[in-house]
């Protein structure tokens, strides 16, 4: 297993030709995605040949519409990890410039999928679009495989709860702080990960020490106090975290706050993984330091206790 990197007119690793591709952004790598490397993984056994996805880097809207564009819901290395843990055998990161958003739906097929990468096979999802100002449709990719003789699958659309998973409906969960939906979506826990950098120190005054999280590539879950996993060194810690502002003290910047039970040590610099579990509660603005060690107390043992029966992985 491994991952390339590949600029359009680059000479294309050999590794990545013949194989079975399914393309795409494949953010946040939820169950959708899953299926497709399932298959892909499936045929590709079938046709003694490598699964191929294809995707991204930086994702096109950041060039397209920067304006509008959200975290993500997964950095590329741990993109990379997941596409090979659900299936593909390599996968093959398109630089994302302006000359490769300017080819049209029968250039990217031609050049790419069947120049390039001598396609054995597509496996593709039924939201699938394509090329410049993606005209390139289902119907459009049915028609071109056919020319070609290249098999094509389309997956249905994965379900839960009568409404296909898609990252825009992770996306709006992990907003609401609902990341037990989220956790149903992407058949896992979310993690952000960062670097634990300098705060105010104020945890460890109320007897809650918190580890301050910078430098987090990806979306946060929206405003309140969490029941998570904590990850130091490849070691998982029972933790409580707060995602937003603390307004008890008057600070409105939105932080990633986490209270690891049973802790001892400097944390300072290190890098720490967290996995969303359950939220414990909205945030709040308290109107006493006192009220609030009793809540972040409560807090606490209520995180403890929904972790107690969590398995640890």
């Amino acid at each position: 297993m491994a991952t390339f990197t590949y600029a359009l007119d680059d000479a294309m690793p050999d590794a990545c030709r013949g194989g079975v591709l399914t393309i795409g952004n494949f953010d946040g790598v939820h169950l959708g995605h899953q299926a497709l490397l399932a298959e892909a993984a499936s045929q590709a056994r079938a046709l003694s040949c490598p699964a191929i996805a294809v995707t991204f880097d930086p994702h096109p809207s950041q060039i397209l519409r920067p304006d509008r564009l959200q975290p993500p819901l997964s950095t590329m290395d741990d993109r990379t990890v997941l596409l090979m843990q659900y299936g593909a055998t390599h996968v093959l990161i398109l630089k994302t410039t302006a000359a490769l958003l300017q080819l049209t739906a029968a250039d990217f097929f031609e050049r790419i999928i069947v120049g390039q990468l001598n396609a054995a096979a597509l496996i593709e999802g039924f939201n699938f679009r394509f090329g410049k100002d993606r005209q390139g449709t289902i119907d459009v990719l049915r028609a071109a495989c056919a020319g070609k003789k290249i098999p094509l699958t389309l997956a249905p659309p994965c379900e839960w709860q009568g409404q296909p998973v898609s990252s825009s409906r992770v996306r709006t969960a992990l907003l609401t702080g609902s990341v037990e939906t989220v956790r149903t979506l992407l058949g896992r826990r979310y993690r952000v990960v960062g670097i634990v950098g300098t705060g105010q120190k104020r945890g460890a005054t109320l007897g809650f020490p918190t580890a301050n999280l910078t430098d987090v590539a990806t979306l946060l879950p929206g405003d309140g106090v969490y029941a998570v996993r904590a990850i130091v060194d490849d070691k998982p810690w029972p933790a409580a975290a707060n995602v937003g502002p603390n307004p008890t003290f008057g600070e409105n910047a939105r932080k990633v706050e986490v209270h690891l039970i049973g802790f001892v040590g400097d944390l300072y610099g290190k890098t720490v993984a967290v996995e969303f579990v359950t939220k414990v509660r909205d945030t709040k603005r308290f109107a006493s330091v006192q009220e609030l060690v009793a809540q972040i107390r409560a807090d606490v043992a209520e995180a403890r206790t929904a972790l107690a029966s969590e398995p640890e992985a």
